[in-house]
């Protein structure tokens, strides 16, 4: 099976996915003013993916006055995900489980077979996505986009949101998406 690939200016596939406290996110129902940001994390086994969105969590209103609305989405179940919500002490932060392979696939992420325990003693799933960052506008439309194969060195969300404020202020188009002949 191959791997999808987005492409900027598109639509980004269809995202429901039950909150942690309750309720439901579905992507594009209640549309941001100016970008959604869709943080894909590998579960609660992760210990990076638990630091990282800990800073998330603490710039979450930051987001917020930029217009932005964010959501942690992973294939974990309800439990596990409540554990990472109470692990990185979530208020504002929505995070999202049971997400499928298959949807974590149409995203074009990586999937992971199990290696046992982690380093912090909890077992992988058999199966799960590894991280991607994908933002989103208003329209659906993919504005960026970041997948990786490991649990390092991820998008710094700092970094993001100086992109999100040049973004808005030079009306900066998304880039990459020519697919004519090179």
């Amino acid at each position: 099976m191959t791997k999808s690939i987005l492409m900027p200016r598109e639509p980004v596939p269809a995202l429901a996915v039950a909150l942690v406290g309750a309720g439901r996110f579905v992507l594009g129902a209640q549309p941001a003013e100016r970008f959604d940001v869709v943080v894909f994390y590998r579960g609660l086994h992760c210990p990076i993916c638990a630091k990282y969105l800990a800073e998330l969590e603490t710039l979450i209103p930051e987001f917020s006055q930029r217009g932005v609305q964010v959501v942690a989405v992973s294939s974990d179940g309800a439990e596990r995900a409540q554990t990472m919500a109470d692990k990185i002490k979530a208020t504002q932060l929505r995070i999202g489980h049971g997400l499928s392979l298959a949807s974590a696939r149409q995203w074009g992420l990586y999937i992971s077979t199990s290696r046992g325990k982690t380093s912090i003693g909890i077992d992988e799933p058999a199966l799960f996505s590894e991280p991607g960052v994908f933002i989103v506008r208003p329209d659906g439309t993919l504005y960026y986009g970041s997948t990786q194969t490991m649990p390092f060195a991820r998008p710094s969300f700092r970094d993001l949101l100086a992109a999100i404020d040049f973004a808005i202020a030079k009306d900066y188009p998304a880039r990459g998406e020519y697919i004519g002949p090179v």
